[in-house]
């Protein structure tokens, strides 16, 4: 899925609530305005001239993605702001602005133009660069890999420890209850990751370039982990009482048909549809890969979740291990 700036919203969307990226553009770009409410402001003459376009251009554009401009930081100001601006626009040295309205753009705002821009070569020659320099800084603040950015999350540690254990009552009862050699361990597991994100191991595998000796699940996010979770307690629990009332170990036609009747259980949708959405917009955003059969639940990645796996309090794996020893200690203990 190529990633188009000028027609896809959700990229748009992805770039913008980076804040580690919208700060290393802005010095890319070196443009500066007036401190305004504590961030850099440009006047519609400003952006018109960085991007070498008629002010009308840009009036045009505000007039067709007037709520996407908003969203990103243009502002509108009227009355005691107005006033505000205009001494503060005139101590600078500059004239003196002599209207009732002002649009400012902040420089999400400029970005967002520029992204939007088609009349522009400058805003084409920026969106090339962007793109190719976000993807630079997500690996960067990942430690080189984005591999492992699953585990940056505070609650993977914990959700990790408590699916080992879902995972164990899982393969105990096909192990206990099911009629079939060693191969139906990767069998019914898969038919989990198929039910769940629509891909098997060996496609999943495949689309992160993991190689054989990655871990599928280390490369998971908690909601992921926690769809899996509740499918294999819950079928460990339905195999029992299917064994239980026939008397006897199931077989193959009988497993699936368990597995059918647990796989459409409308209560699990909600849990599936989140997994779902993390995986394919987090990937997309953070990783720089699609899955090609989850490509409809992509969206862009909000402001928190770039904190939560690109800040400064996401810790990689040794550090929580460190932070939650005495916290495993007593889940093992109990």
């Amino acid at each position: 899925m190529k990633k188009e700036l000028i027609n896809s919203v959700v990229d748009r969307r992805n770039i913008l609530n980076n804040s580690f990226a919208v700060n290393e553009l802005q010095e890319q770009v070196g443009l500066r305005g007036v401190i305004f409410e504590g961030e850099y402001k440009f006047t519609t003459q400003q952006v018109a001239d960085f991007y070498e376009v008629d002010p009308r251009t840009v009036r045009r554009y505000l007039s067709q993605f007037g709520d996407e401009l908003r969203d990103s930081g243009y502002i509108v100001l009227e009355n005691e702001a107005l006033d505000l601006w205009k001494n503060q626009v005139d101590e600078g040295g500059d004239v003196l602005i002599k209207t009732r309205r002002v649009g400012l753009f902040n420089f999400k705002s400029f970005l967002n133009l520029g992204f939007l821009l088609r009349e522009s070569e400058k805003a084409r020659v920026l969106r090339g660069v962007v793109l190719n320099l976000v993807i630079n800084i997500v690996s960067k603040r990942a430690g080189g890999d984005t591999k492992y950015i699953n585990q940056r999350e505070d609650s993977y540690l914990l959700t990790m420890y408590a699916g080992e254990g879902y995972r164990k009552e899982f393969t105990g009862a096909l192990d206990r209850y099911v009629d079939l050699g060693p191969f139906k361990y990767g069998v019914y597991t898969n038919k989990i990751y198929v039910s769940i994100f629509k891909e098997h191991a060996a496609e999943y595998k495949k689309i992160l370039s993991l190689s054989k000796q990655d871990k599928i699940r280390d490369t998971m996010y908690s909601e992921v982990l926690t769809a899996i979770a509740t499918y294999e307690t819950g079928l460990a629990h339905e195999l029992m009482r299917e064994y239980e009332r026939r008397g006897r170990k199931l077989n193959s036609d009988e497993t699936d048909k368990v597995f059918s009747d647990f796989e459409y259980n409308p209560a699990f949708k909600p849990q599936i549809e989140v997994a779902r959405r993390k995986m394919a917009s987090r990937d997309y955003g953070l990783r720089d890969t699609t899955h090609p059969k989850l490509e409809d639940y992509i969206g862009p990645i909000d402001a928190e979740d770039f904190e939560r796996f690109l800040g400064e309090k996401s810790a990689d794996l040794a550090k929580q291990i460190e932070r939650s020893r005495e916290v495993f200690k007593r889940l093992k203990d109990q």
